[in-house]
C-alpha cells in the first residue's frame, strides 16, 4: 500500500522526539507517550504493508512495552539502566537508518491511480506495481505473467540464484519453492527480507503441511501458497496486494462529562493516529452519532443523570447503530457491573486509570472488526465491490450532492457478453474469475470519486460524478477494449471475453431509478447492435 515519503519521515521524526523527551524527563508519563508512539508507528507500518520496517518496529515495540509494564506495575518513574538505554538507542538508530535508506532509495514521483484530473503528483515511498518472480521454471508462469500485465502489474522473471538490485524496491516478491530444499528456500527468503523493507514476500508451491508453511513464515514470508493453488487464486491475491486502497482515519466519539479526562483520552487517541470528537452531555449522543458518524463510542460509565449503560441501551434502539462498538471506561472494578454492562449492549470494558497502549489497541481492534462487518454488509463477497443495495444508495447520495452543487452525473451499466456460455463451457469457478477480472479492471481504471458496484450476476454499475456523456464514454470504451484483450487461461489453452455497456446522464428531472433504467436501455441497445461496444442513452 502506497505511503508518502513525507508522512513516513514525519512519523519517524515524531518517534525520535518522543524518545529524546523520555530521556530528558525521567517521569513515567514521558515514557508512556514514547511507548504509544512506538505502538502507533508499528501499526502504521503493518497497515501500509512495509513488512521489513514493521519487523524492526515490532521488535522495538516489544522491548518498550515490556519496560513500560514493569515500571507501571512498580508505580515509579522510568530511569533506564545504562545498558538498557544503550540497547534501546541502538535499536532506534538501526530503525532510523533503515527508514532513511528506504526513503532515499525508493522515493519517486508518480501519478496516483484513480486520482481526480486536477490532483497533483504525489511523492510515494512504495514503488508502483512491480512484481519479481524467482523461479527456475519460467515457462510454467507465462499465464500468470500475461494475466497480471492487464492489471498494470509489471513482472520481472529471475532464476532462484540471481540477485536483485536494492533499488527500485518491488511491491511484491514471489519465491518459487518447487524442486528446492526447505533450507535453501528459507535462506533466500531470509536474505530478501533483510534486503527489502517494504516488499511483500509470497512463497509459492510450498508443501501443504504445517511445518513447511511455518518455516516459510518464520523465514520472512508474508503469505504462503501451497502446491496446486489455482492460478485465479494467486492472481486475486496479487491484484489485491498491488491495489492502493487507503481507508479513512478511524473516528471515535468520546462520551465523557469531565473535560480533563476527555482531553487525556483524545490526546491518547490522537497519538494512535485516530480522530475523535467529545460530547459532555449523554443526551446529545444520537445527534452526535448521526452528524459525526464514528466507528466506535468510548463511553464513561458514570455521568450526571445517566449511566453509560443507559446511554448504550438508547443507542441500541436505533437500527443504524446496532453494530457500532461501545467501549466503557470506568474507575469501578466491580465484576458484576462489568458483566451487566456487556450484556446490555457494550463491547468491552476498560478500567481507569487506563493504559494508553491498551486503550488504543482495544479501540483499533474493535474498529477493524466493525469495518470488516460493514464491508460484508455493503460489499459483494466475490468482487469486493458495492453490492446491489449499496450501489443504489451510492447513486442516490451522488444525485443528492449534484442537486446541491449543480454538477453532472453519469451512470454506466456493464454486462459481460455470452456469460452463460462461459459457465457452461469452462465451469462456474472460471466464470467467477471472469467476473472478478471485470471488477478489478473497472476499479483500477476509474477515479477515487467514482463508485463501482456489482449490480447482480454478471452486471455492474459505475457511478461517475462530475462527468458528462462524452467523458464517461471515453473511459468505459477504453476499459472495454482492454478487457477484450485479456486471455483467461484454461487447461492448456485460453479464452477471452467481452462486455457491453450503456451510459446515461442525469438531469434534475430524473430520479435514481429512472436514470438506471435509461442506462439499462442503452445497454440493451449495445447488446442488440452486436455486443462488445459502449452506447449512450439518447432521449
Amino acid at each position: 500500500m502506497a505511503v508518502s515519503s513525507d508522512e513516513l519521515r514525519r512519523k519517524c521524526q515524531e518517534l525520535e522526539a518522543k524518545w529524546r523527551a523520555s530521556l530528558q524527563h525521567a517521569g513515567l508519563d514521558g515514557f508512556v507517550e514514547f511507548a504509544v508512539t512506538v505502538s502507533s508507528l508499528t501499526e502504521f507500518l503493518e497497515h501500509h504493508a512495509l513488512s521489513g520496517l514493521h519487523q524492526k518496529a515490532h521488535a522495538l515495540e516489544q522491548k518498550v512495552l515490556s519496560l513500560m509494564d514493569e515500571h507501571m506495575a512498580a508505580a515509579t518513574g522510568v530511569v533506564l539502566a545504562s545498558d538498557t538505554q544503550a540497547q534501546l538507542q541502538a535499536q532506534m538508530d538501526e530503525f532510523a537508518a533503515r527508514v532513511r535508506a528506504f526513503v532515499d532509495g525508493h522515493s519517486s514521483q508518480s501519478e496516483e491511480r484513480r486520482q481526480a484530473p486536477d490532483a497533483s503528483s504525489v511523492a510515494f515511498a512504495l514503488p508502483s506495481k512491480q512484481l519479481v518472480l524467482f523461479t527456475d521454471t519460467p515457462v510454467g508462469w507465462k499465464d500468470l505473467v500475461a494475466q497480471v500485465s492487464f492489471f498494470q502489474v509489471k513482472v520481472d522473471l529471475l532464476t532462484t540464484d540471481q540477485l536483485l538490485p536494492a533499488s527500485p524496491e518491488p511491491a511484491l516478491l514471489l519465491v518459487d519453492a518447487a524442486d528446492r530444499s526447505p533450507p535453501v528456500f528459507a535462506a533466500q527468503v531470509q536474505a530478501l527480507r533483510g534486503q527489502f523493507s517494504a516488499s511483500h514476500i509470497v512463497g509459492v508451491n510450498l508443501g501443504e503441511d504445517f511445518e513447511s508453511q511455518h518455516r516459510a513464515l518464520a523465514a520472512g514470508c508474508d503469505t504462503c501458497f501451497s502446491v496446486g493453488t489455482p492460478l485465479a487464486t494467486l492472481l486475486a491475491r496479487i491484484v489485491k496486494l498491488c491495489t492502493t486502497e487507503d481507508e479513512p482515519a478511524y473516528k471515535v466519539l468520546v462520551v465523557e462529562d469531565s473535560k480533563t479526562a476527555a482531553a487525556l483520552i483524545r490526546r491518547t487517541l490522537s497519538e494512535g493516529g485516530m480522530e475523535s470528537q467529545t460530547i459532555t452531555r449523554p443526551q446529545e449522543v444520537l445527534r452526535a452519532l448521526q452528524a459525526y458518524g464514528p466507528d466506535l463510542v468510548l463511553m464513561d460509565m458514570y455521568m450526571p443523570g445517566c449511566t453509560g449503560v443507559e446511554v448504550t441501551r438508547v443507542i441500541r434502539q436505533h437500527a443504524e447503530f446496532l453494530s457500532t462498538p461501545v467501549v466503557y471506561l470506568s474507575g469501578d472494578t466491580n465484576v458484576a457491573l462489568q458483566v451487566d454492562a456487556l450484556r446490555l449492549g457494550g463491547d468491552h470494558f476498560l478500567t481507569k486509570p487506563f493504559n494508553p497502549v491498551i486503550l488504543n489497541a482495544v479501540v483499533k481492534s474493535k474498529i477493524d472488526r466493525y469495518r470488516t462487518l460493514r464491508r460484508t454488509m455493503l460489499n459483494d463477497s466475490l468482487t469486493g465491490l458495492l453490492n446491489h443495495t449499496s450501489s443504489k444508495q451510492q447513486l442516490q447520495t451522488t444525485i443528492n450532492a449534484a442537486r446541491l452543487d449543480g454538477s453532472s452525473v453519469c451512470v454506466a451499466m456493464v454486462d459481460i457478453d455470452h456469460f452463460k456460455a462461459v459457465n457452461d463451457t469452462y465451469g462456474h469457478p472460471m466464470g467467477d474469475h471472469v467476473i472478478r477480472s471485470v471488477a478489478w479492471l473497472l476499479k483500477q481504471r476509474v477515479r477515487r470519486s467514482d463508485a463501482v458496484g456489482r449490480y447482480g450476476g454478471e452486471e455492474f454499475v459505475v457511478v461517475l460524478p462530475g462527468s458528462v456523456l462524452a467523458q464517461a464514454h471515453e473511459v468505459l470504451d477504453r476499459i472495454r477494449a482492454d478487457f477484450a484483450l485479456i486471455r483467461h487461461p484454461v487447461d492448456d489453452g485460453w479464452f477471452s471475453c467481452t462486455f457491453s455497456c450503456g451510459i446515461a446522464q442525469w438531469n434534475p428531472d430524473l430520479d435514481a431509478e429512472t436514470l438506471l433504467k435509461r442506462a439499462d436501455q442503452a445497454l440493451y441497445q449495445a447488446k442488440h447492435a452486436g455486443r462488445n461496444q459502449v452506447m449512450t442513452f439518447t432521449p
